[in-house]
């Protein structure tokens, strides 16, 4: 050690051009293969399966069951259902997320105040690319000691946001300085996100208003809820929330749940069922909002929009109207970005 200097000195605020009081934002998202065809499915799938948060089955019971008869024949027909809704830009869920990214980093270095540490936002995919592993390293590139990490889920599931956080953990196990860490798990409540919910939904209600509002979630089995876990919960409480805020009679609206895979139960009803039984009920001018998912993908686009339009229409139904999820609206990015401040105001001091 050379001479004068203290084992316990600080390390440079600034070397080398980096800012080492800068504030990461890692934003997280399920992932997306990197194509439509069966070989990029095969891979995703491969890895998306593979997790223990997604099949909480014994491993013994479920590889062979994984590899002997989902990864052969599951692919390919996945593969035509992405085919549908690939863009020139790509995954729709990719190129939105990049959007995101960049709409978050410029509110966030238009509200920095002098003297205040820069922000630097990079996106995360638990499966698929960008990795969470290359999101984490481009953000410690640029001196981050301090991160936030903040899934784009607004209900707390174990089988994603709880993913996305053991998937950090992993990664920075490997580090030898580890940086301060902050977690947002859940943000259903948050009055920014449910104003931004209810004006795209008036938005799309400027043209008439639905006899019923479908707010279809993503589906869990029904024994990760006996379990423990909240998502069912936070689900119907961002619809209670939702239909405060839009000031509704409660009973036009009607939460489901969708993208059941497996034989065992899960929680219900059913988005697909109920698709089916609006019509033969009277109901034939439906709209079909999806408040769990902070970006349009394939569950949303085709799932709801052409796979659940084709059973609405089947049994009668005259109107089914889609309304895409915030994505990048600037209201969307407002409340995320205000997420994001409230979250660091002790690190900006």
């Amino acid at each position: 050690m050379a001479s004068g200097t203290s084992l316990y000195e600080p390390e440079p605020q600034v070397e080398s051009g980096v800012d080492r009081r800068a504030i990461g934002v890692l934003l997280a998202n399920v992932g997306t293969p990197a194509a439509p065809t069966a070989g990029a499915l095969r891979r995703y799938l491969r890895q998306f399966l593979s997790d223990t948060r997604i099949a909480e089955v014994p491993r013994w019971k479920w590889l062979p069951i994984l590899y002997l008869f989902v990864l052969t024949t599951r692919p390919q027909r996945v593969a035509k259902l992405y085919g549908k809704i690939w863009t020139d830009e790509g995954s729709p869920l990719l190129a939105i997320g990049e959007r995101q990214v960049e709409g978050i980093e410029r509110r966030l270095r238009e509200a920095r105040a002098d003297g205040e540490p820069p922000f630097h936002v990079a996106l995360g995919m638990r499966y698929g690319k960008p990795s969470i592993e290359s999101a984490l390293g481009r953000l410690r590139d640029r001196g981050c000691a301090r991160l936030l990490f903040f899934p784009l889920f607004p209900q707390y599931a174990a089988a994603t946001t709880a993913s996305t956080i053991d998937m950090l953990a992993k990664q920075i196990r490997r580090w030898r300085w580890v940086p301060e860490l902050r977690t947002i798990n859940s943000y259903y409540y948050d009055p920014g996100f449910l104003r931004s919910l209810a004006a795209s939904i008036r938005e799309a209600w400027a043209d008439g208003e639905p006899e019923r509002l479908v707010l279809s979630y993503h589906g869990v089995p029904k024994r990760y809820i006996d379990n423990g876990d909240p998502y069912e919960c936070q689900c119907l409480e961002t619809t209670r929330l939702l239909v405060q805020e839009l000031g509704i009679d409660g009973e036009r609206v009607i939460s489901t749940f969708q993208s059941q895979f497996g034989r065992e139960p899960w929680i219900g009803p059913k988005t697909d069922a109920t698709m089916r039984e609006l019509p033969q009920t009277g109901f034939r001018n439906v709209d079909v909002a999806c408040p769990g998912f902070s970006a349009d993908c394939i569950e949303t686009l085709e799932e709801i929009d052409v796979e659940n339009r084709g059973y609405f229409e089947e049994s009668g139904g005259e109107r089914l109207r889609y309304i895409p999820c915030l994505n990048d609206r600037p209201d969307h990015l407002d409340a995320l970005t205000d997420l994001i401040l409230r979250n660091t105001r002790e690190w900006r001091r």
